[in-house]
């Protein structure tokens, strides 16, 4: 995916931008970090501001930017956007009586299990409690993506409330790359077919912020002769593994960047 964005930056004569997104301390340690950092390396991809290569958006480093996805979170909630949410997932599972979309690991947030409006309103900080942002229901989401063409997602239905904010102090996906992308004047992001349904989310962050959304291409997703998807953990496909196996940078690259250019 990353050798894709950096095709289409160039093609398009912009600049590309490296991010380390490390709030979840448990999938990305330093040492992941930096691993990732040398991999794209050595397979010859560049960057024009990165961790390593500093740049006008510095930092770039998600954990770092805490004092911004604070101001951010303020915003949305004086927006009347968020509520704070005590539910667990087992609360959630309990309540569900639609099944929530295959593609989304998150099962959809039940309106049952929402507050009343004025609940956490007095709130100006999100200290200790998880934070949704309240969908509007019944909304169709619509974006042309670059790659996979128009979609359209149902708020309410394809995807319920979702967390903007994490009860340990850390904002949760959503918000921070919505906040990054924004503060780093990002306008095309590339990023595999998988978050197609986390775009629509993040639409409504923008439409929320009232800020300009970018463009969106979305990678068709790797699959194996059984159709099952490769992930970055699946056994001997990491790039270590590959350059282990002799593999050259270029016959890692070549396939399935050139047909995603058009």
């Amino acid at each position: 995916t990353f050798a894709l964005a950096a095709a289409r930056a160039q093609a398009a004569q912009g600049q590309l931008i490296y991010r380390t997104e490390d709030l979840d301390a448990e999938r990305c340690r330093p040492e992941f970090a930096l691993a990732a950092l040398e991999d794209l390396r050595w397979l010859g991809l560049l960057w024009n501001e990165g961790p390593d290569v500093d740049g006008p958006h510095a930092p770039y480093i998600q954990s770092q930017r805490q004092g911004y996805f604070l101001k951010v979170w303020q915003v949305l909630h004086a927006s009347g956007s968020l509520y704070p949410c005590d539910k667990s997932r087992q609360d959630v599972a309990r309540a569900l009586s639609a099944p929530h979309a295959e593609q989304d690991a998150e099962p959809i947030f039940p309106p049952s299990l929402r507050p009343p409006l004025d609940v956490g309103r007095e709130a100006t900080r999100p200290d200790g409690r998880n934070w949704r942002f309240r969908v509007p229901d019944g909304e169709v989401i619509r974006f042309d993506d670059r790659l996979q063409g128009p979609q359209a997602f149902v708020a309410g239905k394809d995807f319920g409330d979702f967390l903007v904010w994490r009860k340990d102090g850390f904002p949760a996906y959503e918000l921070a790359v919505v906040a990054d992308d924004h503060a780093m004047g990002i306008t095309e992001v590339v990023r595999g077919a998988d978050l197609l349904l986390s775009t629509a989310r993040q639409i409504l962050l923008y439409r929320a912020l009232g800020w300009p959304e970018p463009h969106w291409a979305h990678a068709p997703l790797v699959v194996d002769a059984q159709g099952r998807r490769l992930a970055k953990r699946t056994a001997g496909l990491s790039i270590r593994d590959l350059r282990a196996q002799g593999r050259t940078p270029q016959e890692i690259l070549q396939a399935p960047v050139a047909s995603l250019l058009s």
